[in-house]
């Protein structure tokens, strides 16, 4: 399945409006030929599909109680539906990808922030009010780092690439030995684990802490659903064993009973970066 048209533009420049940068970005991609039945939008945050509004995207400034659907559809004269990015790549995965064959099915993306979706008895979980799934705002350490949305100790803080880099950055500043440096800025997640691989011990260390929190968090979602596949996509998975053993490992020592783990697949998303794409097209085909 590939797009027929594709291009990838910063969410912010200038003064410009995050939204009206994206009228402007689905213009330029409008297809040439054939008319657009609907406009799917997978969105960074919870948002609801009903009436088309982002409640609050905290990775996108000034995405609060924003009415998107009906600024998109007003000015391209197309109906729109939206949700939440990391519903909508549970919803493509279970179609298109790591989770076809499956009824229940948990995703967890994993990049600047953490989202969940979920896959209940063939339907997907999205709630009365559409904004279901934040797995990155479950509470997993009280005392714990200051999450994007303002809150503390959240599994975003924690276990999300933005929360690797600034446990990375607190251990440096407390003097940790490392081939990692803040200058001249603190370093990616990406290149913590390439530190990782190539044996820097405080970037195994943040991959460790990262890792076994997010284990908890997933044990606590099998105790929950009990699904069959839990389905790991976003870019901080690119880590592969460095974020993915201490996960193992954590989910082992924590969970209720073997039971949920029997026949569990734990495994990698297959749309990759499309996979929110892709649910919205399933979306919005109805």
């Amino acid at each position: 399945m590939e797009p027929i048209k594709k291009k990838i533009i910063a969410t912010h420049q200038g003064d410009e409006k995050p939204e009206d940068r994206l009228n402007d970005l689905i213009g330029e991609i409008w297809p040439d030929e054939g008319g657009v039945e609907r406009i799917g939008i997978a969105v960074p945050g919870p948002a609801d599909p009903k009436t088309g509004i982002v409640y609050k995207a905290s990775n996108v400034r000034g995405w609060i109680d924003i009415p998107l659907g009906p600024l998109v559809e007003k000015r391209h004269k197309t109906p729109v539906i939206l949700g939440n990015d990391a519903n909508l790549a549970a919803l493509g995965e279970w179609r298109y990808g790591a989770g076809v064959g499956h009824h229940d099915l948990v995703y967890l993306t994993i990049s600047t922030g953490i989202g969940g979706g979920f896959i209940i008895d063939d339907h997907m979980l999205v709630g009365p009010h559409g904004i279901a799934g934040e797995v990155g705002h479950i509470t997993v350490l009280p005392d714990g780092p200051i999450c994007g949305c303002g809150h503390r100790g959240h599994l975003e803080s924690v276990s999300s690439g933005t929360g690797i880099a600034n446990y990375i950055e607190r251990r440096l500043k407390e003097g940790a030995k490392s081939s990692l440096s803040l200058e001249p800025q603190k370093p990616t997640s990406r290149q913590i684990a390439e530190a990782g691989a190539l044996g820097d011990a405080l970037a195994i260390e943040a991959f460790e802490y990262a890792g076994t929190f997010l284990g908890r968090a997933i044990t606590d979602l099998l105790h929950i659903f009990n699904p069959t596949v839990v389905v790991l996509g976003g870019g901080v998975t690119n880590a592969r064993d460095l974020l993915m053993v201490p996960v193992k490992r954590s989910m082992e020592q924590s969970v209720m009973t073997p039971a949920y783990l029997a026949d569990l697949q734990l495994c990698y998303a297959k749309l990759g970066d499309q996979a929110g794409l892709v649910g919205a097209m399933v979306l919005a085909k109805g």
